[in-house]
């Protein structure tokens, strides 16, 4: 099962996006952070601004919507171009209506969890997604601290997903680094969100390769990958 690395522009340079989208081609998804100044305290970018960068790179776009009212904006995202579309739960009126009507536009329905908020209660929906997304920090700006206490709710995530016997990846978000990759592919995941760590360093591209290969390593011995 190969691990995925999603290199986030929040924390590129904005004003050379489509350079900085470039310097990491090898990435399996651009993670674009759509932040509205309502969900959570920043204020980052919206749909031209994926629909630029869909023309940029050939590189498939997850967008990651904190934001209020995803169900009304959630499916422009896909026709400017993404491959991939992450609400929150905790901002979605009617999740399992908006995550159908994501797929019936053609691309990947993702739903967010913010720390705080349980998977337990949203087991039922797990089958109408194709991605769960689990912040590992409060959601609203890069740089922060890795939650350890995050890896629980990511080990009984996995466990939900083998139970029901599902092809869902399953993505982390926050403070994802060379330093903490290897406890979030031990706990379950499989497809990491990596800013600081990719955009920081000296060769993005190389950082990229250096982490998927890091959480691959783990991968093959971790427990959950053993009885998929």
């Amino acid at each position: 099962m190969a691990a995925q690395i999603n290199p986030s522009i929040l924390s590129a340079d904005f004003a050379r996006l489509a350079d900085e989208a470039k310097a990491v081609e090898g990435a399996d998804f651009l993670h674009v952070d759509v932040m509205d100044n309502h969900f959570v305290p920043n204020l980052t970018l919206g749909v031209p601004v994926v629909e630029s960068l869909a023309r940029a790179t050939d590189t498939p776009l997850d967008c990651h919507l904190m934001i209020e009212a995803p169900d009304r904006w959630a499916p422009q995202y896909v026709e400017a171009g993404a491959s991939s579309v992450t609400f929150h739960v905790e901002a979605a009126a009617a999740p399992v209506r908006l995550a159908r009507e994501i797929r019936a536009k053609g691309a990947r329905a993702s739903m967010a969890l913010k720390p705080a908020t349980p998977i337990e209660p949203y087991e039922d929906l797990l089958p109408e997604l194709d991605m769960l997304l689990i912040m590992t920090v409060e959601p609203g700006f890069g740089g922060q601290a890795f939650l350890d206490i995050m890896l629980p709710k990511i080990r009984r995530t996995r466990e939900l997903i083998s139970k029901h016997g599902l092809d869902l990846w399953l993505q982390v978000d926050g403070g994802v680094s060379a330093s903490t990759i290897e406890r979030c592919a031990e706990a379950g995941a499989d497809v990491f969100v990596a800013g600081s760590a990719v955009y920081g360093a000296e060769d993005p591209a190389a950082a990229v390769r250096g982490l998927r290969a890091q959480a691959e390593a783990v991968t093959k011995s971790a427990a959950w990958a053993c009885d998929h």
